[in-house]
């Protein structure tokens, strides 16, 4: 058993455990062009989450990797075929028993490892920071840690090349041929203000891709997602590690 993947151990390694830091994969279940799985977000945060704890494991940080939630925010593929949906509300209420046991029994940091774009933590973060005033929350997108152009020629949104090259590296058993795979073209919004990052509205899904991909994936290989995993999971570690050592009383500089 790997002893920072709490769903591995049993009471007896566990009931005289200390942990500093919980982790919380969050990932969803969604189509992905038609060559990923459903679950490429599930897989991504719990083997990112595991090797990242790993890492920041045997550099002396108690991590415990909590079992993954599987489904995210898409209320935008409300007509994709069986894409699962947990609105807010409902994550929200997840996110607070999870605090809430964590809180109970000491563990006093929790990192939500965010392997979904359409999932956002931040205001669920303020409230639950006012009920819970002795737990340090955070969230850490692990897909926006390292810049995807030192690895890739094309951009990735969604089951593009990066994503696309992560589980070729992962799970290569659960990748269709790049041969089926469509193009990943997508459409934009018409309106400067959100081209431009300054303004926002959710994407109909449908309407924006024929494919369910956004972004191009004919160019990826499993030695570009192997070498992309290993900088992005020791990058994730140092922060597992750093608020694993962190005292919550000394959190600024």
């Amino acid at each position: 058993m790997r002893p920072y993947i709490l769903a591995e151990n049993n009471w007896k390694t566990i009931k005289d455990s200390s942990f500093e830091v919980a982790v919380l994969p969050w990932g969803a279940t969604e189509a992905h062009n038609y060559h990923l799985p459903y679950g490429t977000d599930i897989i991504e945060a719990e083997m990112v989450a595991a090797e990242s704890a790993r890492i920041a494991w045997e550099q002396g940080a108690k991590v415990t990797v909590l079992p993954v939630i599987p489904f995210g925010v898409n209320t935008g593929q409300f007509d994709v075929k069986l894409d699962m949906n947990m609105n807010p509300s409902t994550q929200f209420a997840v996110l607070r028993d999870v605090v809430e046991v964590l809180d109970r029994h000491g563990i006093y940091k929790l990192i939500i490892l965010n392997s979904h774009g359409g999932n956002d933590f931040k205001t669920m973060i303020r409230e639950l920071g006012l009920k819970f005033p002795n737990m340090f929350l955070c969230q850490c997108n692990w897909f926006k840690s390292v810049d995807q152009k030192e690895f890739f020629e094309n951009k990735d949104d969604h089951a593009g090349e990066m994503e696309t090259s992560v589980i070729m590296h992962l799970t290569p058993h659960l990748v269709r041929p790049l041969s089926e795979a469509g193009d990943g073209a997508s459409k934009k919004f018409r309106f400067s203000a959100m081209q431009e990052g300054w303004a926002w509205a959710e994407r109909k899904w449908t309407q924006v891709t024929k494919d369910t991909g956004v972004g191009d994936p004919r160019k990826a290989s499993a030695e570009k997602g192997e070498k992309y995993f290993k900088v992005v999971t020791e990058k994730v570690a140092k922060f597992f590690f750093e608020v694993a050592k962190t005292d919550r009383s000394d959190l600024y500089a």
